[in-house]
């Protein structure tokens, strides 16, 4: 099996929407709960749109100014880019590199800070 079956696992079993675009960002994959959560601006069939056509011309300059800043230096890949309270979560914009450290693309992490409500070990 590829490596690369393993970090897709980890992603679509993530509970946390994951949108990983391309440096024209173009949306590439979206894991089943982006899927679900975009799901009324069309879920799975945003796959090969621009992220840009989901935002307003504000965000899409931001979206701009954190992939320049990525580009600056290899050492720049996370940066926070806004706060839920409703959700009570937090949202960065992470870069993805090649084994080189060339940037290749980016995606939006979500980090939920509620305290887990599963069952520890809950086998059931």
């Amino acid at each position: 099996m590829k490596l690369s079956s393993y970090f897709k696992s980890i992603i679509d079993q993530d509970r946390s929407a994951v949108v990983i675009c391309d440096l024209q960002h173009t949306i590439i994959y979206m894991n089943p709960a982006a899927i679900a959560r975009y799901s009324q601006s069309g879920g799975a069939q945003l796959v090969g749109k621009s992220l840009l056509d989901c935002h307003n011309a504000k965000s899409g300059e931001l979206i701009n100014q954190v992939i320049s800043w990525f580009e600056k230096s290899k050492d720049n890949n996370i940066i926070y880019t806004f706060r839920n309270e409703k959700e009570n979560k937090d949202v960065y914009m992470v870069a993805l590199r090649d084994d080189d450290g060339a940037l290749i693309g980016y995606y939006e992490k979500h980090e939920y800070r509620s305290a887990e409500t599963m069952k520890l070990y809950d086998f059931e």
